[in-house]
């Protein structure tokens, strides 16, 4: 008999599993090697694709620092210390943002933030009263601050957002704890997000359309009467990523048959938004 044991279906399960502890256990820790080992995991269905961008998006953020992501000075939504509050209604339902930086003559001079619940709270009231009446202390922090010990510090205060100050102590930008966490997981989209609220599709005139890449790819294909999926892939941002075989940028594009793909929007973890153009 034969001393020759049929190899497990274990196997290359446990060898990936060696290989990252073998990473681990010395040093330097090499970042790409790192990256590359699982991405390997992935392409062997040891990994899905959701939890191997979320490991990327960490180890990005742990990378990055505050200034590559804020929101810029002149793009900040603000108020004026001293505007009243019936002043301010029509800005704040305009914007519908949670929190909005308050500031003392310009932009570069942010001394609070205003917590639009803390509006709401007197809206029926008939008191005068100003912006500078109801603000709370604001966060601040470096340009320099590393994303990871940012996340960190917003989670221990319990803040959502914090303004940026550059060399000078003058305000650069904002960031809020959603634009961290979007650095790990992907665009947050809310309610308030522009986006188009009738479904996945948008037409712009006969033969050209705005897609969402999270329309599900067999409704792609009843609605142009296509025939794309497989069992490969579930949205038509999946199809294209399938087809290009890497994570495309903004402006890239991609032509089936009488089909133009452009990608509009997207991030370093998925497509967003795609244009359509079907030749005639």
């Amino acid at each position: 008999m034969s001393d020759d044991q049929p190899p497990s279906r274990n196997a290359p399960r446990k060898r990936w599993v060696e290989r990252i502890s073998q990473l681990f256990s010395g040093e330097p820790h090499d970042l790409d090697d790192l990256l590359g080992i699982l991405r390997e995991a992935r392409e062997n269905k040891l990994l899905d694709t959701d939890a191997l961008s979320m490991i990327e998006g960490v180890l990005q953020v742990s990378q990055m620092r505050v200034r590559d992501i804020m929101i810029p000075r002149v793009q900040m939504v603000v108020l004026p210390q001293e505007a009243e509050l019936e002043a301010i209604f029509p800005l704040v339902i305009e914007f519908c943002h949670s929190r909005y930086p308050v500031i003392d003559g310009d932009r570069s001079k942010v001394v609070g933030v205003l917590l639009a619940k803390d509006l709401l709270a007197h809206v029926l009231q008939n008191k005068t009263m100003t912006v500078k009446d109801l603000m709370r202390p604001v966060s601040v922090v470096p340009e320099s601050k590393r994303l990871n010990v940012l996340l960190q510090e917003l989670r221990t205060n319990g803040n959502h957002m914090a303004i940026v100050v550059d060399e000078y102590g003058q305000a650069a930008g904002l960031v809020t704890i959603e634009d961290v966490l979007e650095e790990i997981v992907g665009e947050i989209e809310d309610e308030h997000d522009d986006h188009d609220d009738e479904g996945y599709v948008f037409q712009r005139n006969i033969n050209e359309f705005v897609i969402k890449a999270l329309m599900p790819i067999d409704e792609f294909d009843t609605y142009f009467s296509t025939q794309l999926a497989t069992d490969e892939y579930d949205t038509i941002g999946g199809f294209l990523v399938n087809q290009l075989e890497h994570m495309p940028n903004k402006g890239e594009s991609l032509v089936i048959d009488n089909l133009r793909f452009e990608v509009i929007r997207a991030d370093n973890r998925r497509v967003h938004l795609l244009k359509l153009k079907i030749a005639s």
